[in-house]
């Protein structure tokens, strides 16, 4: 009971202390009973300081308190010992009232409303306060709501540092705010919202306004930083004024943005540029309403031109160096009612200072060109956008015609300037097109690929020139380069050019990253089957003083078997690097890729193999490694994707390299790299000295012989060891060709044997013949079986399936007269013994000396 006495005396002291402070007389007239700290303070019993507001009935203010939205309602108003969550303050009452809380602005929000009537009574012109003065430190929102005629209109008027409009949804920095809303009859339009710190200076509206002011319950501001100017007819919906100064950019957008501009109404833009500076127009975002009579446009006055209006659809480009203040109007049209759609407009002006070399024209000659589009655009494009505060460069094809992209197509010369102050900024992007229909008409034809001199003798760095080549079916592509030659980009041998080529071949079902390329390397040819798309993209400087000496041409061929082909012309001692297509993602199933490799002259190659195995598992279909000289009874060698790739090998022939895949069990694809080095041939010194002492025992031998044998004539070539041809030799399947099995027939001896054949490549005569093929007897002495060993799988041939059961391959007919000399593992044969195998069953016409010099590079 004491305890509440106490609260109630405490209550009547509070009220006492309110009763005899005194109330100050604002400029409007407005009593407002102000704490002496002018703040919510904590009173003698614990409660918040409790505030008074008077309002005057002439002043037409209402003052309206309420919970923020989404807001618990922790925190309510006490009016009398009456606990509220909103309070509502009408003209001519006086309320005063406390809050149960210390922090009242995380929970409430205030708006303060005026009504102004412009029609039946006096407008009142001159600046617009904030009033009342000394409200509790809430977010508030200030509105004016000034009726006035349509016949009339009105005028507001900012003070610096003016206006900025921002999209919706967007956020001052500071939090203030102002909104702006222009009332036709019953109808109201959304001018836009704004922020401090910009160029929008004027705004005027036909009819009534609805002006708010946002603020923070912290912000400082104590003015409303707008005036009502005047009244005055403008017969269209708003005028907006915008003064630009200096280097400056703006950006507006359209009563209602997003939402549709009114149906057949008109606004203007007025722009004030200094007229030493040049201004240039960009429309960035806008769709078009349905019209059923007239037609969307927007209009200019511009300085200087002889034809204003000049009348622009929004899909044009708009006008840019414009010298001097314009004016820009959006007119609208009558929409169709039933589907009316929606005119919307957001758009920048830019303002900069005339640039030294604006009236500078490059001569752009593309009237030769075929199927060929030429883009000029800033960095980055078409992914980066530039900021719209950052500087601009502007390409222009005429003098009010310029735009930050620039598109030239062939067929057509072109005079460009460019508003820019660093035209490294810019870039160039240029695609052409070559096509096949005609395979007769077009295979006897090559076409250059290279940048058009109309290309590089502009000030601009080329980003990129992308060749699409096009072939129909049963058409390939050739891809050569006979002087440069290419490398391709790997990570032991990267490409350090100022340029380099991406290839891309591309079918209906997948597309195919061929690889990076640049000049200077040993791949002379690339042929592939599908369409192919080449793009030349370039680093740094200084391709303008290498696109001289670009040699890279395309032409037309018949169909090839493989997706991608590679033939390299090596030089001399070099060392080449080769990986797989679409690395590192691997092969996509079922494709095959080969290399041609060149042994160059008096040189010997060695192929390695960067890992041990393919590391993959097949679902589908086999993958294979295949390897095979190009010499007379050459082996290929065979291995699949359960097996051990081949070890390091000596190549002394021209060499191929296939690499065929299968439909992988998993997302592992087959990825491949491998190298090749070149070394001189080396010649065996002691070989040489025994073969020398061998010959002079055998001398003596041979002058017996002579004495037996018919004198030679001095003209005949030396005779070279060959195996007997009377000799039926067994093809597999054909059983009954041999009378006798190979243990007892004689198809492994010579029928001849002769000191020409043992020594003849010593006969090599001083005029540089051609040193005859070899061969020396040797004895048989190992087991023979009665079949000769069945070959492997022959992968480069894709009309024959391969299978390891020997009893499925094919039957060779007997006019088949390919010489086959093949490679077979026995069950429970080593890996190195087949490596040994495949190098003892080489070439049976390699020399004696070659052989010898072979076994011992590889050994």
């Amino acid at each position: 009971m004491q305890q509440m006495d106490f609260c109630v005396v405490c209550a009547e002291l509070e009220e006492l202390r309110h009763f005899l402070s005194p109330t100050p007389e604002t400029s409007e007239n407005v009593d407002v009973n102000i704490p002496s700290d002018n703040v919510a303070s904590v009173g003698m019993c614990g409660e918040a300081a409790s505030f008074t507001i008077s309002l005057r009935t002439v002043d037409n203010i209402t003052v309206m308190i309420q919970l923020r939205p989404s807001v618990s309602p922790s925190c309510q108003i006490r009016v009398k010992n009456v606990i509220r969550s909103e309070l509502k303050i009408k003209p001519g009452e006086n309320v005063t009232f406390t809050f149960t809380c210390s922090t009242p602005e995380k929970y409430f929000v205030m708006e303060i409303q005026k009504n102004i009537d412009c029609v039946s009574g006096p407008c009142p012109f001159g600046d617009v306060n904030l009033y009342p003065l000394g409200l509790p430190r809430l977010n508030r929102t200030f509105i004016w709501d000034v009726k006035a005629s349509t016949k009339a209109g009105l005028e507001l008027k900012f003070s610096t540092p003016w206006l900025r409009q921002i999209e919706p949804g967007e956020t001052c920095p500071d939090f203030v705010s102002y909104n702006i809303n222009s009332c036709i009859d019953m109808a109201t339009v959304n001018i836009g919202t704004f922020c401090r710190n910009g160029s929008v200076s004027r705004v005027k509206l036909l009819g009534g306004v609805v002006m708010s002011l946002h603020l923070p319950w912290d912000s400082p501001l104590t003015t409303s930083g707008f005036n009502i100017a005047n009244r005055a007819s403008i017969k269209r919906l708003c005028i907006i004024e915008s003064i630009l100064k200096g280097e400056s950019s703006v950006t507006l957008m359209s009563p209602n943005y997003p939402l549709g501009f009114p149906e057949d109404e008109l606004m203007t833009w007025q722009f004030v540029v200094p007229s030493n500076m040049r201004a240039s127009v960009f429309f960035h975002n806008y769709s078009l309403s349905n019209c059923e009579r007239k037609e969307e446009r927007v209009e200019y006055y511009l300085p200087g031109s002889f034809s204003n209006p000049e009348v622009f659809k929004l899909s044009d480009s708009q006008p840019a160096n414009i010298a001097g203040s314009f004016n820009l109007s959006l007119q609208g049209c009558d929409q169709d009612a039933q589907n009316p759609g929606i005119l919307r407009l957001l758009f920048q002006v830019i303002v900069q200072h005339p640039q030294v070399d604006e009236n500078v024209t490059h001569l752009v000659d593309l009237s030769k060109e075929w199927n060929m589009t030429v883009t000029i655009h800033f960095e980055g494009w078409p992914s980066h956008i530039p900021l719209m505060s950052q500087p601009i460069c502007l390409i222009c094809k005429d003098p009010r015609t310029c735009d930050r992209v620039l598109t030239l197509v062939s067929g057509a010369v072109y005079k460009i300037s460019f508003l820019c102050k660093d035209l490294s900024r810019l870039r160039i992007t240029a695609e052409k097109g070559i096509s096949c229909v005609d395979l007769r008409w077009c295979q006897r034809k090559i076409y250059s690929l290279s940048v058009p001199k109309a290309i590089t003798q502009l000030p601009i760095q080329l980003h990129k020139f992308i060749w699409k080549l096009l072939a129909p079916d049963l058409i390939n592509i050739e891809i050569t380069s006979p002087s440069l030659k290419l490398q391709q980009h790997v990570p032991e041998q990267r490409c350090n050019t100022s340029y380099s080529y991406g290839i891309v071949s591309a079918t209906p079902e997948t597309e195919l990253n061929v690889g990076v390329f640049c000049p200077g390397g040993s791949i002379e040819k690339i042929q592939m089957r599908n369409n192919i798309t080449i793009s030349l993209k370039t680093f740094g400087k200084g391709f303008l003083n290498e696109s001289n000496q670009q040699d890279l041409k395309m032409s037309f061929v018949p169909h090839i078997k493989d997706e991608c082909t590679f033939t390299l012309s090596p030089d001399p001692k070099a060392k080449v690097y080769l990986q797989t297509p679409n690395w590192p993602y691997g092969l996509p199933p079922y494709v095959s890729i080969s290399w041609y490799v060149i042994v160059p002259s008096k040189q010997v190659g060695r192929l390695e193999f960067s890992k041990d195995r393919m590391g993959i598992a097949c679902e589908t279909g086999r993958a294979y490694v295949n390897i095979k000289e190009e010499a007379l009874g050459a082996e290929e060698t065979v291995r699949r994707e359960d097996e051990l790739l081949p070890k390091p090998r000596n190549m002394y022939h021209n060499f191929w390299v296939n690499v065929s895949n299968c439909k992988p069990v998993d997302k592992t694809q087959l990825t491949l790299q491998f190298w090749v080095t070149f070394a001189d041939k080396q010649i065996d010194l002691g070989l040489i000295l025994a073969v020398v002492a061998g010959a002079g025992v055998l001398t003596a031998i041979g002058l017996t012989v002579c004495c037996v044998k018919k004198k030679k004539k001095k003209s005949q070539n030396p005779m070279v060891g060959v195996y007997n041809a009377n000799v039926n030799t067994q093809v597999p399947g054909k059983q009954g060709l041999f009378t006798k099995g190979r243990k007892n027939n004689e198809s492994h001896v010579y029928a001849v044997i002769d000191d020409a054949m043992v020594y003849g490549h010593l006969l090599k005569e001083s005029n540089g013949s051609v040193t005859p093929e070899v061969d020396v007897y040797r004895p048989f002495d190992g087991p023979i079986g009665s079949l000769p060993p069945s070959p492997p799988p022959l992968s480069f041939r894709k009309d024959i399936k391969c299978s390891s059961n020997t009893e499925e391959l094919p039957t060779l007919t007997d006019t088949d007269h390919d010489t086959y000399t093949f490679a077979h593992q026995k069950s429970g044969q080593s890996e190195d013994n087949e490596d040994m195998n495949e190098k003892n069953n080489g070439d049976t016409n390699m020399s004696l000396l070659e052989n010898k010099e072979q076994d011992g590079l590889v050994g």
